[in-house]
Parts: C-alpha cells; structure tokens; sequence
C-alpha cells in the first residue's frame, strides 16, 4: 500500500530535506524549510456587491538559506505518481518567488530544476542548504564573502559571518513594523541588493501602487544598515541614505515608514527644510524644492552637501521627479547608488526615466517569438497592478462610464446661441468649430456640464452609500473648487461636515484636511477634490470611488490616480473599490493594470489601414521632434503614444477602418486632438501643426445649456479580469450555464435544480466561472425573483416568476399534498415554505434551519422529525416540497 500525499511528506520528503542539511521551521535552524506556505492572498471576487478572497497559491515547502532569503521550492506528489507530474507546478510557484531552484518528488525520485541553467535533473538526495547557496552565489555573479564553503555541520561562526552579508541579515521584525514581508516585496529587495553588491548604481523598482514601495525601501536599508557592509565600503563614517520626493505629503510619509531606526531615543532620521543642513545624521528625507533653496551667498541648499556624502539616493515616484529642474541635485550625488521607485510600467511618457535607471540592465527581447520587434532594459524587479489583484493583495475595481450628451456630441457654440445658452468669448481666444470632453474646463467652461455630472455623482454615492471616501479628479483648482461647492450644497445636509473638500495645494486648510481624509477612522471629509495633488504617493486606504472629471491622456498618470483606490483597508473592510469615469478616462487600461486572463479577441474587420504624418510648428513649419502621438483606435483600445523621429514624422500601422481619434502633444506646445477617416488598404496623411503655449488664453464660457446624462454603462469585473458591459456579462452568463448545466432544455436544468446536492454543485460551478445569481438579479433588477426563474429566463427565454409567485402558485396547486399530513407537519411545510418566500430554496434545504425559529420552538431537527413520524420521512417530504415548488 502507497503513502497518499500527506504521509509521503511526513515519512519520505521530511526525512530527506533533514537529511541534506534541511531543518525543520519549528527546529528554527539557520537553514530550515517552511511547509505549506501560502504566499498570496487569493484575488478578491465581486459578485454585486459583495466580494471576497479565493483560495491563495500555496507551496508545498519553500527552502530558505535564512530567515530572509528563499532558495528553492519543492512540489511534493503522493508516493504513487510520478514525480514529473509536479514539475510544472513546481517551476510556476518557484517563477512566482523568484528563487532559482524548483523540485518534484513522490518521496523516492527527485527531479531538480534549475533557472540558471533552464535544466532539469533526476537526483538522488537534496542538494545541501551550503550547496544551494554557492551555486547561486556563482550564478548571481557575486563573489563569495567566504561563507558559501560546502560544510556538513552547522557553525556559529558562519551564523555571525551571515549576518555580515545583507542578502541574508534578517528583517527589521514585525513586531516593530506591525507588517509581515510580501514574498514580492522580499524578491524586490534582493534582487536590488544582488545589483548593489555587485556596484550597479542606477537601479529601478516598479510597484505597482498600494504594493507598498516605502516600506520595501524601508526593509532594503535596514539590511544595508544593519548588517554593516555600507559602512564597510567606509570604515570611517556611517552609511547614510537620502529620500527624495516632490511633494511634502510624500516626504512625511517615508519619514515616518523609518521610524523602525528611531530605538531608545536615538533618531538618526532628518527632514530637510532649509538652510543650515545638519550633517550629523543618516537618514534624510527632503523635497526637491527644499533642497533647490538659495542660502545669502546664494549656494543652493543640495550644494552645501559634500557630493560623496550619501551612499544612497532614492528617488520616490522617479517617473517624474529626476528629470528637468531637479536633475542637477541628482548630478551632485551622482556617485552615489540612485534607486528609482515607480509605480508605473515603462511607457514613452516615462521613457528617460527607464533610459535613467535601467541603462546597467540587460537587454532582452520585446517579443521573444518576433525578434524583429527589438528589445528593451526592464527594472530590477516588476510587480503590477493587474498581479496585485490576481495575488489579492490590492483591491479589484468596478467600472461605471457615463457620457453626457455635450461629451457624446460634442459643443458647437453657433448651436449653443440657437438653443438660448450664452456665450461668452474673450478677445483673445480663438473659437473652435466643436468642442469635445478634452477641451471641456480647459479651453470652454461648461458650468452646467459640470452641474450635471455633480448631480449625477451625488445619485451614485446615495445609492452606494453617501459617506463611502470618494476622490474627485478636476481639471483645474478653480473646477475642483466648484465640484467641491456643488457636492456640498447636495449632501452637507447629511451632517458629515466638512462634506466635500478642495485639496489643491499643501497649505492653508488643505494638510489637516488630507491628513483626516487619509485616516481610515476619521469620518471626514468624505469627498476630496483635486487636479494633480493627489493623484499620485497619497495613502487612502478607504477610499471607495475614483471618480475622473478629466480628460486624462497620459497612461502614467492615469495609474496613478486608479492607484488611489487599489489599497485594501482591513479597517473598513473594503476589499474593492468603483471607477466612475464622466471623460474617458479608462480606455487607458492596459495589461499592466489587469489581472492575467485570456488574450483579448481580435478587432474585427480588416486591420489594414495606415495613418501617417508629421509634426511642425504653426507659423514657421520647423518639425518637432520628439512630439508626443497617441492614436484612439476603439472605445478601450489604444496605439502608442508613440514619439516623432527625427523628421518629425510618424507612423501608424495595422489600423482598422473607420474614425480614430489622433492625439499630438509636445513640450512647450498647446495639445491638439483629431478625427481621422481610415480606410482599408489605404494610407491616410495628417501633418499636424501646434501652436506654442504662449500665455494663458482666457477661456469661453458658456451657460443655460441644456445638459444630460447620455448614456451609462457598468463594468463587471469577470473572473479572468475581463470588463464586461452589463449586456455582455449576461451574454457571457448565459454562455456558462448552457455549458456548465449541460441543459438542452428547461425540463434539464429543472431536474437538475430541484435535488440539492447537484443544485449545490451546479452553483458552486457556476461561481466558480465568476456567474452568481445574485449579479443576474442586481443586473437584471429582479431581486425577488427565484434563483432558478433567474437562470430559466436567462438560458431559454421563460417568464419570470418571484419567489412569492412560487409560494402562492404551490397553495393553490398542492393543496391536497398539504391536507395528507398530520396537522403538525402540516405547520412545519407553511413555515418552511415562508423561509423560502422570503430567502430562497438554499435556506429551506440547509439542516441548520432547524435551529432557526419557529422551528426552535418545535424541538429543532429532532421535534420537526417526530412531527412527520421519522427522520426518513422529514427527509422525504423536504425533497417533496421543493420538487413540487418548481413544478
């Protein structure tokens, strides 16, 4: 007789691991192995509006050389199977952890899989914890500090000497963080320490927000600190760390993410605010603008720092904050290691940022079946948003997208003036033929589109819950203020006060504003709105609703702002959060910011048209190179932004027919966006001209415009991370129940319905292809109407029929089945039929209601039993009644 898996572990796999050098975690030797480890959360399901967490991927042990750095996994296989029957499985979670070494075993064979070298191996015995380590060793390409030596036993000496090394110092403990380390978080850390040992000094990390970037920084600096190797590249001072950021909100945050170096009353931190520096501490935090400061002889603040000063910069939120302006604080401490975190995948808008901080990186290739398409330098480590929501540790979303009829058809003012609105057009601005949602607050205030969206707005958050945090994202300060103004005048009646709030800038009121709007237990301000503020580094974990009144072209930015909604919150339990988007805003949406799921279908149509052109300046035709053009290709699809060459020109290819939407922008120049007609096989020429910015141009306002909400669409979030408009989720339902039921026809699925356990069965299938009864009810506003009615209507077409329809219809028509029992049980058949009324036939077939009045009354399971005779027989007509409920 065969082991199965649990006893192949505790007798074969055990006793090898140990064996080789391997102790157990509860021994807490120096290497040990971890069992059953579960390393993500399990992504979070909406179904309605209701959510919760699947099943976490799960290791069957995971090897550590230290407490801090993971090796290998190992899959383990119930003794009768072969060993290869886990490899796959063992690669996939090993990839997920990032460690170079993956195993298969049945407890007998063992299969080896190595990343280095992509090679598997049948082996006898697992490798030695010491083996591991210097086969790692030499394939990171770090030499050896002299602690990777093959040894049998286990030394002090090379406990302390490990210490020593800050790949393998331990973290700072969650007992002073009050956080444990993401297995994500721990493979970021490494993989920069493996780059900073090695003397790489540009270094990028890409988090995803919410994935928590500071505190990855933190833990990185405590090993660099505390296992003492930056003062050992300088014995004689102590290493020291530089945060920078752009904004003050920012700064203060990292500042107090370090507080772990702040023991016993010694603080090594330092926040820079101006002259004269303190050059008596190792941890500083500071602000561009702080550092940029002239002092009386007019030295700039960055400057009164020796350039050999910092080991360390690290530079918050990089894809903006290094370049222009600030660049020369950069090049001062240019000997130092530079650290770039950003949340954002490379893109053209952030192009010099990865050309900054990756130019040390390896090249690979784009497309590794096309070589043809080139190859790029990625930051050390990645973990994006879409990843975060599958692992479940960032919040999954909703859609809602609502147009109003001047965004759908666009403003003409000659039209305008005839419907009776007025318009008002400074001397100076120069007036367009149609105006559409990118001009809107920008170039033509439409204070009644605003009035629209605002009462529109106010609707959804008394229908989702009027004190749910919501962030409202404006054009401009004076827009945010209005926005602010209207939804006050709305909802200040609920007695939450301040109600709306304009978080504009970093002084006056807003701070105190924002730091209560952040916390999760302070109750207000319930809306904040902004333009830029707080669009990027701002934790509000209680936020609910992102809602875009923007225009917003840029894909960095845009991740950003939904950024501000990923964070789950344990202390509002919120577990996913609403986009609710007036300008277009989510066509935006890329692979980076959606879970893993199948590819998308193929356009239909032809993909054979071509746009091309070039950039030049209005009046003196120079080109401009390096114009920024992005193409609008469908309702969720984009091209580029790609830039212009050096001749200015670009170059659009495999296009569909149709009217795109091209979009040119440049430093310096006024942003222009177009409608182009495509046809298939043809080549279609734009020559663009833009205008320099000049000086602000006063804007067109127009008022007593008739304005409504167009149309509205709500996005459900399926299982592969799929959005669905509410007519394609119940298309895509429909699909599912036809292929999970197997039914042919209503008399099927009603067969299947009326037992329990395959009702169960059929439900849990169905969930478990993200279709759950109670979203066909919400979307198909019929919250009364039976679970089965719901699926029958949905799959074949039949009327609907409520739950009290049900319950009525069966007095009428199994009168006689009711008068052949004892009056007894006749009492408990109307009770149970009641509970069905008002909960469904899920309640009525659970034996726990039983325990539930006024069955509680009746002696529970037992007295209902004695009602009808026996148990068989209470078993029997349970059956009975909900066989005859759906006949």
């Amino acid at each position: 007789m065969t082991y199965n898996e649990s006893d192949t572990r505790a007798y074969l796999i055990d006793p090898k691991l140990e064996a080789a050098g391997w102790g157990s975690e509860l021994v807490r030797r120096e290497h040990f192995y971890r069992r059953d480890v579960q390393y993500t959360a399990g992504r979070i399901v909406l179904h309605g509006d209701r959510a919760h967490h699947r099943e976490g991927r799960k290791v069957d042990y995971l090897l550590r050389y230290t407490d801090s750095f993971p090796l290998a996994v190992v899959e383990a296989k119930e003794e009768g199977l072969p060993a290869e029957t886990g490899l796959e499985q063992a690669k996939a979670y090993a990839k997920d952890l990032s460690v170079p070494f993956a195993f298969s075993t049945n407890g007998h064979k063992i299969i080896e899989y190595d990343f280095f070298t992509l090679d598997s191996l049948n082996i006898d015995h697992f490798p030695t914890p010491d083996e591991l380590w210097h086969r790692w060793m030499i394939n990171a390409g770090l030499r050896s500090p002299g602690i990777a030596q093959n040894r049998a036993g286990y030394s002090l000496d090379d406990a302390t000497a490990r210490r020593q090394n800050p790949l393998l110092y331990p973290y700072c403990p969650e007992t002073i963080t009050g956080k444990s380390i993401r297995y994500f978080q721990e493979a970021a850390i490494n993989q920069v320490i493996r780059r900073i040992v090695k003397g790489q000094k540009r270094i990028l990390l890409a988090m995803a927000t919410g994935t928590g970037k500071t505190f990855t920084a933190m833990q990185l600096v405590w090993k660099l600190i505390k296992s003492g190797w930056l003062q050992r590249q300088h014995p004689d001072r102590p290493g020291r760390i530089l945060f920078l950021a752009d904004r003050v909100v920012l700064r203060d945050q990292a500042y107090n993410a370090f507080s772990t170096f702040s023991r016993e009353g010694n603080d090594p931190r330092w926040l820079i605010e101006g002259h004269p520096p303190i050059l008596t501490r190792d941890l500083y935090f500071g602000i561009y603008q702080s550092l940029w400061i002239d002092n009386d002889q007019g030295k700039r603040l960055f400057e009164l720092f020796p350039r050999d000063f910092f080991d360390i910069v690290i530079i918050d939120e990089a894809h903006r904050s290094g370049f222009g302006t600030w660049q020369e604080i950069l090049k001062h401490f240019g000997e130092a290691i530079h650290l770039g975190m950003t949340a954002t995948p490379k893109t053209t808008d952030n192009v010099d940022t990865y050309d900054y901080f990756c130019k040390d990186e390896p090249e690979i290739l784009i497309d590794t079946e096309d070589p043809s398409k080139g190859s790029r330098r990625q930051a050390a480590y990645e973990y994006s948003l879409g990843r975060g929501i599958e692992d479940g540790f960032l919040a999954t979303y909703k859609v809602h997208r609502v147009r109003t009829t001047v965004d759908q058809n666009g403003l003409k003012l000659q039209e305008a003036v005839e419907q009776g609105a007025e318009v008002f057009v400074p001397e100076e601005a120069e007036p367009r033929e149609i105006y559409t949602t990118p001009q809107f607050e920008r170039e033509i205030t439409v204070p009644d589109r605003t009035r629209v969206m605002v009462d529109h707005l106010e609707g959804l958050l008394r229908k989702f819950g009027p004190t749910e945090k919501t962030m409202v994202f404006c054009v401009d300060i004076p827009h945010a203020q209005l926005v602010a103004r209207l939804l006050n005048d709305a909802l200040g009646h609920l007695g939450q006060q301040p109600y709306a709030v304009p978080i504009v800038a970093e002084e006056g009121q807003a701070p105190v504003w924002l730091q209560q709007f952040q916390d999760s237990d302070h109750a207000t301000p319930v809306v904040a709105t902004t333009a830029e503020l707080l669009s990027t580094g701002v934790d509000v974990p209680a936020c609910r609703n992102i809602v875009f009144m923007k225009t917003i072209s840029s894909p960095v930015l845009f991740k950003q702002i939904i950024g501000r909604g990923s964070r789950v919150d344990p202390a509002t339990d919120k577990l996913w959060f609403r986009i609710i988007d007036y300008t277009g805003a989510t066509h935006l949406f890329d692979e980076w910011d959606r879970p893993p799921g199948p590819a998308p279908e193929a356009p239909q149509g032809p993909q054979t048209a071509i746009i091309e052109g070039c950039i030049s300046k209005f009046e003196t035709g120079e080109t401009i190179v390096g114009a920024v053009v992005t193409l609008i290709t469908g309702p969720n699809a984009q091209r580029g932004p790609i830039r212009s060459d050096e001749n200015g020109c670009f170059r659009f290819t495999e296009l569909p027919e149709g009217s795109l939407t091209l979009i040119v922008s440049g430093t310096g120049f006024r942003r222009r966006q177009l409608q182009v007609q495509t046809l298939a096989d043809e080549t279609t020429t734009v020559d663009v001209e833009l205008s320099p910015e000049g000086e602000p141009v006063g804007r067109i306002r127009v008022e007593g415009l008739e304005v409504r909400i167009a149309d509205e669409a709500v996005f459900v979030i399926e299982g592969s991370g799929q959005q669905l408009t509410q007519q394609q989720y119940l298309d895509y339902t429909r699909e599912k129940v036809r292929q999970v039921s197997q039914a042919q026809k209503l008399d099927d699925l009603r067969n299947t319905w009326i037992n329990a356990a395959t009702r169960r069965k059929l439900l849990t299938d169905l969930q478990a292809a993200s279709v759950y009864v109670d979203v066909i009810a919400d979307v198909l506003g019929q919250s009364e109407a039976d679970q089965f009615d719901l699926l029958g209507h949905l799959t074949f077409g039949t009327p609907l029929r409520t739950r009290s329809e049900r319950a009525a219809a069966f007095i009428n028509r199994e009168s006689r089945f009711l008068q052949m029992q004892p009056k007894p049980a006749q009492e408990v058949l109307s009770a149970l039929l009641e509970k069905y009324r008002a909960t469904g036939v899920d309640e009525i077939s659970d034996p726990r209601i039983f325990r539930l009045p006024p069955f509680f009354e009746m002696g529970q399971a037992p007295g209902v039993a004695r009602r009808f005779g026996s148990l068989p027989k209470l078993q029997l007509n349970l059956a009975e009644l909900q066989r005859r409920i759906y006949d």
